[in-house]
């Protein structure tokens, strides 16, 4: 989700507490009504409460800040608290007007946990996030609710998407066991009582940002049902989640705030009762930038019919959800038995946390003492040096011997970065520091150009004056001193950040004159992003990259400009106008990492990105590529030194083609957390034989992706490792050991719809290390094309040397069924399948035939109503809503029906809002193919005004692939040809 960012930055959220308690408001003697009685049963606590309470008090339960009712004795109950990693920021103010960010334990990002293939490991950590999420909650229970937004399961499609960080995995299988470990782990073991609830984002096909909230995902039907749908049914059905929250997006033109997904199968996956909520300000979009509704009242009304239980929107201001749904009300557009179901599922959660038990309920208890323990530091410590992944060794040039001299060098060697919803680092190990423990001497440096900027109309230099919004940069500094010296480290694209010397704060903007206040580069627009931009005269102009750039919020200038006064503003639209510098180097980055790498035994650079400015939410990456001044770092410690190690660090898979060809070896670690320093060098030194796997494949290059970010059908376009046929860098699974395993032979089984694979792992090194043996499959024939390779299941082994393990593999027959797009179900079809054994998804150590009696997909008759989504293949077309409700129609382009009879007549439902007539051609064996007929469209003025066309068709025989070629602004619902 998104908070209020202008809000939030201008620290205007404190006005939210005008609309709440300043406590959670408790009668001073409460009756000994039901619903108190924990030896009732959950329908039947719900229902006694529901029936206490007023149609009004039953309305405020919608909102996110679910308002007291004191006269019941029941407290204020806010619904949301991020939990991705660790509890991180509540989008909400303390007692002073603060925002509230958290500073408990950190765990590796969403992308490296997964990077574990380690369920169980992942399990613990949610106990030590949800018992956190508790210490917070006993602190501060009107910021810190128990209601957690965690874990993100849409698969990681693409990794230029800019939340990449926040995911688990390009699979659904392996996501939806990451999750169901992690969901299950914050939930607790007690049968009736949860520690927390988890709320897995965001439903559902969401992968880009630029346009997130007008944008519709294209997803026909087999990629909803075999890839979108599957990440989240599996922890739902593993009851390891409480509710969804529904994505910003469209999905097959329709807002994901009114899927009836959401009210339908989502439900039907949970075998407890659902809690689903709305992202920050959606159910605001659909009346403004989704204009999909006229008025709040029908919005908010259609949100509740669809699924959806809790607004969030308006900060805690609950008063225009309630004005909006009494509005429905009374115009008839709900029922209050509607908002009756809504409101039970809100109270749902709170009856399992133990809110109305006497007690509190098992978890009650945990109180502060446990954020950021010692036993919750060591797991941290554990998880990142599980997370971590050893790409590349060559001429065993890992694990580095302790002792020695090490130079640790690059932007993120001797610093540590959170993320968006990461809290606060409790204290940061960095890799110098990691290093420092185990080497006998390190030698360090950023690798960042110091340099100073002169304004050349005065001659004088950009100088800080301070660190607070009071002290204004300013070109007024007669000499180059620490003053005006900044160390400018380059992210990628041209992005630059500028740390002044004397401060060490950052140059930044806030709505104002230029300033060095802030620590890092953090916040909602990221306000300390720079680019240096070379002019043709030899100076350089400071043009303003913070996000949201856009003239609503900044107006047209972003070009830094020097005041009479000195001061540094932007007042600019154009590098014409802005003020020019001259460019001193004070010191050169290169040379400097450089000094320090040669000579010493060993050389790591520690490369990366920075998670606030490489793509995040609302900003997508625009390339996989490592900026160039840190590969022009790469290069010259490499030359220096041959003994180089590189550690990168990044939230998503880099193309870092040339390192993988020349460097000696190359770990990936996430932003793992404070314990980041201590995990790296563990895995450096051999204390920690690695095992972490790629939880997505990584590209060569930009150009092994689809051209479009919006492009979400991976079977036509070959996306993920499940349908390219291209050789990644890294493929799926893929990662590195210090020592070696042997698989033996595979012995395969069925028995009660269940397939288990049985095979022996010996360790045949001389260290002690962890295995993941991954099993996959391929269907070698069907009606469809199938995935490549496709996980079925997988198994994270400890072995010492020499020593060998039984490993047993299950997964269900049914899993191997496809969506069968010609009945509108799932189909297991006779069929050889491959089952294939090894270390990543290109690493098939052994093989084995399974031979599966199914069914044969009979062939389509066209004579029988038939709906258009359910084409074979397309081009040009669009998924769009077939009603505001639910259905979804096609709409221009072409759809072909393979293997399929026709008859003599076409019959359509059709609609098109454009005025003039349309047309739908039936036409064989490809777009162009023969005509047999066409049907004429009306234009209706309504896009959801369906009305039914005809046509005569020519005599055909058999069964042939049939076309239908939509005129522009036509929709299609259903027909038959027969």
């Amino acid at each position: 989700m998104r908070n209020r960012p202008l809000r939030r930055a201008l620290a205007l959220v404190a006005l939210a507490l005008l609309t709440l308690p300043a406590a959670p408001a408790v009668a001073a003697a409460e009756p000994a009504y039901p619903f108190r009685d924990p030896r009732l049963g959950l329908s039947a606590r719900v229902g006694d409460l529901l029936g206490r309470l007023t149609l009004d008090e039953k309305i405020g339960l919608l909102h996110q800040y679910q308002p007291a009712v004191p006269r019941l004795g029941i407290a204020m109950f806010k619904t949301g608290t991020e939990a991705l990693h660790g509890v991180a920021w509540s989008n909400d103010v303390d007692a002073g007007g603060a925002v509230v960010t958290a500073r408990g334990t950190a765990f590796p990002q969403a992308v490296g946990l997964a990077s574990t293939w380690d369920p169980a490991l992942l399990r613990r950590v949610g106990a030590a996030v949800g018992d956190e999420a508790r210490g917070y909650h006993a602190r501060d229970p009107r910021v810190f609710g128990l209601n957690l937004w965690a874990p993100v399961v849409n698969p990681l499609r693409d990794p230029r998407w800019g939340r990449n960080e926040e995911g688990y995995s390009e699979d659904p299988l392996l996501t939806g066991a990451i999750a169901t470990a992690y969901g299950r782990g914050l939930e607790g073991d007690d049968p009736a009582h949860l520690r927390t609830a988890p709320t897995l984002k965001h439903y559902a096909a969401y992968n880009n940002e630029a346009g997130r909230d007008v944008t519709s995902a294209t997803v026909p039907q087999r990629v909803l049902n075999e890839y979108e749908r599957p990440a989240f049914r599996i922890p739902l059905r593993a009851d390891a989640a409480t509710g969804v929250m529904a994505s910003y997006n469209l999905i097959n033109g329709r807002p994901a705030t009114v899927d009836p997904d959401l009210g339908g199968l989502v439900r039907q996956w949970a075998p407890r009762p659902l809690f689903n909520v709305s992202d920050a300000g959606a159910p605001g979009n659909l009346i403004r930038s989704q204009g999909y509704f006229a008025t709040q009242p029908e919005a908010d009304a259609a949100v509740l019919r669809a699924g959806l239980d809790s607004f969030t929107v308006d900060d805690g201001n609950g008063g225009p959800t309630v004005a909006a749904v009494k509005e429905a009300l009374a115009r008839g557009l709900l029922t209050e038995a509607e908002v009756n179901t809504a409101a039970g599922h809100a109270l749902s959660i709170r009856f399992r946390l133990g809110e109305f038990d006497p007690d509190g309920g098992p978890y009650a208890s945990i109180g502060p003492d446990v954020i950021d323990s010692p036993a919750h530091r060591a797991l941290a410590r554990e998880t990142a040096g599980k997370a971590t992944v050893l790409l590349k060794n060559s001429r065993g040039a890992l694990p580095l011997r302790p002792g020695g001299t090490v130079a640790v060098v690059g932007p993120l060697a001797g610093t540590l970065y959170t993320d968006w919803y990461g809290g606060e680092l409790p204290y940061a190990v960095t890799a110098v520091d990691g290093i420092r423990e185990r080497a006998a001497s390190v030698t360090t440096s950023d690798g960042a150009d110091r340099i100073a900027l002169k304004d050349t109309a005065t001659g004088r230099y950009v100088i800080a004056t301070g660190t607070t919004d009071a002290d204004a940069v300013t070109a007024t500094g007669a000499a180059a001193g620490p003053a005006a010296q900044f160390d400018l480290v380059d992210w990628g694209q041209g992005v630059a950040t500028l740390r002044n010397v004397a401060t060490g704060r950052f140059l930044g903007y806030n709505w104002g004159p230029l300033l060095t206040r802030d620590e890092r580069p953090s916040g909602w627009f990221v306000q300390q992003q720079f680019k240096v931009e070379p002019q043709a005269d030899g100076s350089v102009v400071l043009h303003y990259a913070g996000y949201e750039t856009q003239e609503s919020w900044f107006g047209a200038n972003t070009y830094v400009t020097v005041g009479a006064d000195g001061k540094l503003a932007l007042g600019s639209a154009t590098a014409a106008g802005a003020a020019h510098f001259s460019r001193e180097v004070i010191g050169s980055g290169v040379a400097q990492a450089v000094a320090a790498a040669r000579g010493a035994d060993a050389a790591v650079v520690v490369v990366g990105s920075n998670p606030f400015i490489n793509g995040r939410e609302a900003h997508d990456r625009t390339t996989t590529a490592l900026s160039e001044s840190q590969h022009r770092l790469v290069e010259a410690v490499l030359a220096a030194n041959p003994r180089t190690t590189v550690v990168l660090q990044t939230s998503y898979p880099d193309s870092i083609a040339w390192e993988q060809e020349h460097v000696p070896a190359i770990l990936w670690t996430t932003h793992a957390g404070a314990e980041t320093g201590h995990a790296v060098a563990d895995v450096l030194f051999g204390a920690v034989n690695p095992a972490g796997r790629v939880p997505q494949t990584w590209p060569r290059s930009d150009d092994q992706l689809p051209a479009d970010l919006l492009d979400y059908d991976i079977i036509s376009s070959g996306q993920t490792y499940l349908y390219s046929r291209q050789k990644p860098l890294y493929a799926f699974g893929h990662g590195l050991s210090y020592t070696s395993f042997r698989y033996s032979p595979l012995r395969t089984s069925t028995a009660g719809g269940t397939v288990s694979v049985r095979l022996e792992v010996t360790n045949t090194g001389a260290r002690a290390g962890d295995e993941v043996v991954q099993l996959y499959s391929h269907q070698r024939s069907s009606r469809v094309r199938q995935p490549v390779k496709q996980l079925r299941a997988f198994q994270r082994v400890s072995l010492a040397p020499g020593a060998t393990t039984t490993v047993t593999l299950r997964f269900a027959l049914a899993d191997l069924a496809h969506w069968d797009v010609t009945r509108g179900r799932w189909a297991l079809e006779t069929s050889a399948h491959d089952l294939l054994a090894g270390a990543s998804s290109a690493d098939i150590r052994q093989r084995a035939t399974l031979r599966v009696r199914g069914e044969t997909v009979p062939a389509r008759d066209l004579t029988r109503t038939t709906r258009a989504e359910s084409f074979d293949a397309y081009r040009g077309a669009l998924l769009v809503d077939e009603s505001k409700a639910r259905g979804t129609a096609v709409s221009g382009g072409w759809i072909a029906f393979e293997d399929a009879r026709l008859g003599p007549a076409f019959t359509a439902r059709v609609a098109k809002e454009t005025a003039g007539s349309g047309t739908v051609e039936v036409r064989l064996g490809s777009p162009s193919g023969r005509l047999l007929g066409t049907a004429t469209v009306a234009g209706a003025g309504d896009r959801y005004a369906y009305a039914t066309t005809t046509a005569r068709l020519a005599p055909v025989r058999g069964r042939h692939d049939v076309y239908l070629v939509l005129g522009a602004g036509v929709r299609l619902a259903t027909f038959r040809a027969g």
